[in-house]
């Protein structure tokens, strides 16, 4: 017989959320966050580094919008060893090395090793993209399974390469990013509490739906807070797909949205001189959302959201890079491989 009395999994009051306690530090048209629980100050808007590699973009388009972002306030930037085959990094890398332009920004990319010789080499091949000698936040990406946590901080894992690559000075603050499911990062978090770790950032989808739907925002965003721990929100748009649901929330309201939680960065995707405007129009006159205007938001998105249709990388493959590309992650550690039974 199929149970009667399912445990609840919807919140009783999906605007029952973390705010933010002030937009932040204005500076023209941008706003300034702290970064966690260290001083540093970070735009509220970060620049995503996939869109920057994509094909309809041309290397010199890419590297005057990267500029002209930094020139107008963005200086959290946005990227990952595995986006767009290193098209993404080796842009970006082009634009940084030019004029003074990498000392204006905190840099950020992610890696997808799971064993600690593979976490190290694509942490070098980040380097060398980007033509720098340190990342100021590099991250484990796609925390997507179960095992992934216990993978990364295995012996011999990927969080080895970390810790004796922010040792050596390559990189400076050590994060973790994934969509799949809040129960993940909540799985992630506590591993890492047991071996007496503490991230620095955690990467998450944080948009009008998300609150209704395996909630990143209602399940994971309280513990980073309450444990200094920087907010890094993504798919604010998730690439347009938010957008095709054609739900009665205009793109400024998307962005509004995520920069009112207790975020110190919304990172969105920016390929084109619209979208640069855009990003900047949403910071330009900001004010946080009281509760009422929060509350009718959310109530707007409602019908779009609770069976998670449109979050396409809460419930398909579509957004799971690693899942389609496993060779990634690198082999099973030592450890693994002698314990496992022969496979014929």
């Amino acid at each position: 017989m199929p149970a009667t009395h399912l445990p609840e999994t919807r919140v009783a009051d999906p605007a029952a959320l973390l705010l933010a306690t002030d937009a932040g530090e204005r500076r023209g048209d941008m706003l300034y966050r702290r970064f966690g629980r260290s001083k540093e100050m970070v735009s509220a808007i970060g620049m995503g580094g996939f869109h920057l590699g994509k094909n309809a973009l041309s290397d010199a388009e890419a590297v005057r919008l990267i500029h002209e972002g930094v020139d107008r306030g963005i200086t959290f930037m946005d990227n990952c060893w595995d986006y767009n085959q290193g098209r993404s990094e080796l842009r970006m890398g082009v634009a940084l090395d030019q004029g003074g332009y990498r000392d204006r920004v905190f840099l950020m990319s992610k890696i997808d090793g799971r064993t600690k010789a593979e976490a190290a080499r694509q942490i070098d091949t980040s380097l060398q993209r980007l033509r720098t000698d340190r990342i100021d936040l590099m991250q484990h990406h796609e925390i997507l399974r179960f095992d992934d946590p216990d993978r990364v901080f295995a012996e011999g894992g990927a969080m080895e390469a970390f810790t004796e690559a922010r040792q050596a000075g390559k990189i400076r603050y050590i994060g973790f990013t994934g969509h799949k499911d809040p129960r993940i990062h909540l799985q992630m978090l506590s591993v890492a509490a047991e071996r007496g770790f503490s991230f620095d950032a955690v990467q998450m989808p944080l948009n009008v739906m998300d609150a209704h739907f395996r909630s990143f925002a209602h399940l994971v965003l309280p513990y980073l807070v309450e444990n200094g721990i920087a907010v890094l929100g993504m798919k604010a748009f998730a690439d347009s797909v938010l957008l095709k649901s054609h739900a009665p929330i205009e793109p400024e309201e998307y962005l509004h949205y995520a920069l009112t939680l207790a975020t110190s960065v919304v990172i969105t995707g920016i390929e084109s001189q619209r979208d640069l405007d855009q990003a900047f129009a949403a910071t330009r006159d900001f004010t946080l959302l009281g509760q009422p205007q929060l509350a009718e938001l959310l109530a707007r998105s409602r019908p779009y959201a609770v069976d998670g249709k449109f979050e396409l990388f809460k419930t398909s493959a579509t957004f799971d890079g690693t899942a389609k590309n496993p060779d990634w992650l690198g082999e099973d550690v030592e450890g693994v491989t002698k314990l496992a039974p022969v496979m014929e």
